[in-house]
């Protein structure tokens, strides 16, 4: 391949160098085998791909059991997504799934589903479950009302009042860091 061609095949103005072909995993929510101690990031319409791969790789970083996209996600093989993710879809399940999916899911498997929310409880008053769910959204709409009807509890991260809001990829880092013990 010449260089015409590889830049052509990168779909960046800056490529890295390297291109891969593979094939996107057929992952499935049901066929996810939970710990007795899980952690799950649940997306909801967070559309930004370097959010998503940001989050996907720290969610890998910090040990979470899966990330799963809900309806209105950015599709998590997006190459801008791959490639902010520095490798981390390789390593930790990662999957699209629908609300009726999620729905079927956590309640046999013991999940607990919590929403991140800016009006929630602290997360540092709360006592995580050994199996949860953490539901984060789109930066500027928040949780959609289909989340937000699944939730059990809204918890927040305290922040300085001079602060609206913090970037969905940091407060989930953060949420993930906090709910590791």
């Amino acid at each position: 391949m010449d260089e015409r061609e590889f830049a052509s095949a990168a779909e960046t103005d800056s490529p890295q160098g390297v291109l891969a072909i593979g094939e996107i995993p057929d992952a499935k929510l049901s066929n996810l085998t939970l710990p007795e101690r899980a952690r799950l990031v649940v997306l909801d319409a967070v559309q930004d791909p370097g959010n998503v791969g940001t989050i996907l790789r720290t969610a890998a970083a910090l040990d979470a059991t899966a990330v799963l996209a809900m309806p209105g996600t950015v599709d998590l093989w997006n190459a801008k997504v791959v490639r902010s993710a520095m490798g981390a879809l390789f390593h930790r399940p990662a999957l699209m799934c629908t609300w009726a999916e999620l729905d079927t899911f956590l309640p046999p498997n013991a999940v607990a589903l919590w929403g991140a929310d800016a009006a929630g409880t602290p997360l540092d008053e709360m006592t995580p479950p050994a199996r949860l769910g953490i539901l984060v959204g789109n930066e500027g709409a928040g949780l959609t009302p289909e989340g937000l009807a699944r939730v059990q509890h809204r918890v927040s991260l305290p922040i300085s009042s001079t602060v609206e809001s913090l970037n969905v990829a940091v407060a989930t880092g953060i949420l993930l860091y906090q709910l590791r013990t």
